[in-house]
């Protein structure tokens, strides 16, 4: 029973590191250590360098940091663009150095569903982002800010304190976030276009049966144009031989009819 108990912890704090680090990475590093510090948690080896006061100092200054950044619209979004190149590395390494000594093909495993995690939440939350720059108003964004610092801290403190309970959570996010992020992507594309057409001058995009039609036209006149040349260039002829007394003038006239009701 306690070896059960210590992978589902295990398993719980791999995960919830990764996780939450896609969502706030320097809050993560601050309660892992934090929590190791004041006795409420015993990190595995490779993790117990986040104890070091210096790591928990620079963790706290840059969670300050983001705290005002991710309430700016616009700024919060710049913000997440440049994490993409570390939120997700960085929860891939915790997510490796929270499973122990396992053997180097585990670790690898693991950091590889680490880093997955870690970049469906980040892709989750700076996506919403996007769309919650559309408002105006900036209240919004403190209020999605302030929600993932809740939710972050929330949830490390529930793997830590019953990683049962998370591990359910955890799978209930990964369902709603299958059926999320299509929308969100969606959305986001829409957003992206509708800037580009502000900024770059293009035309919103026509619909291609009207563009038919158009080619269509075109190539009606230009063959009923090619028909009437055809017409006269005969009739010239005509007039030709007329002049020349090879045809009578009713015989003209009547060869003159048939192409003209042609």
């Amino acid at each position: 029973m306690e070896s059960y108990e210590q992978i589902v912890s295990i398993i719980a704090l791999t995960m919830g590191a990764s996780w939450a680090s896609g969502i706030n990475l320097y809050a993560t590093l601050a309660v892992l250590g934090l929590s190791s510090t004041m006795g409420g948690l015993e990190l595995p080896t490779d993790l117990q360098v986040l104890e070091n006061p210096l790591v928990i100092g620079s963790a706290l200054l840059m969670y300050a940091a983001e705290f005002v950044v991710d309430k700016i619209p616009g700024l919060d979004t710049t913000w997440d663009g440049l994490h993409t190149f570390i939120r997700i590395p960085a929860g891939a390494m915790l997510a490796a150095g929270a499973v122990g000594d396992v053997g180097p093909a585990m670790e690898i495993a693991t950091a590889i569903m680490g880093g997955g995690l870690a970049a469906t939440t980040h892709a989750t939350k700076a996506g919403s982002r996007v769309l919650i720059n559309t408002s105006p108003e900036p209240f919004s964004n403190w209020a999605a800010s302030i929600t993932e610092d809740v939710v972050v801290i929330g949830g490390l403190w529930t793997a830590l304190s019953n990683p049962t309970l998370f591990l359910i959570f955890l799978l209930v996010f990964i369902l709603f976030v299958i059926w999320l992020l299509p929308k969100i992507w969606g959305a986001v594309k829409g957003v992206f276009k509708f800037i580009g057409r502000l900024f770059g001058g293009s035309k919103p995009e026509e619909d291609p049966s009207v563009e038919t039609e158009a080619i269509q036209s075109v190539v009606e006149k230009i063959t009923e144009e090619v028909k009437q040349t055809d017409v006269f260039d005969q009739i010239e002829k005509l007039k030709a031989l007329l002049d020349s007394g090879a045809l009578t003038e009713e015989e003209f006239s009547e060869q003159k009819r048939k192409l003209l009701g042609s």
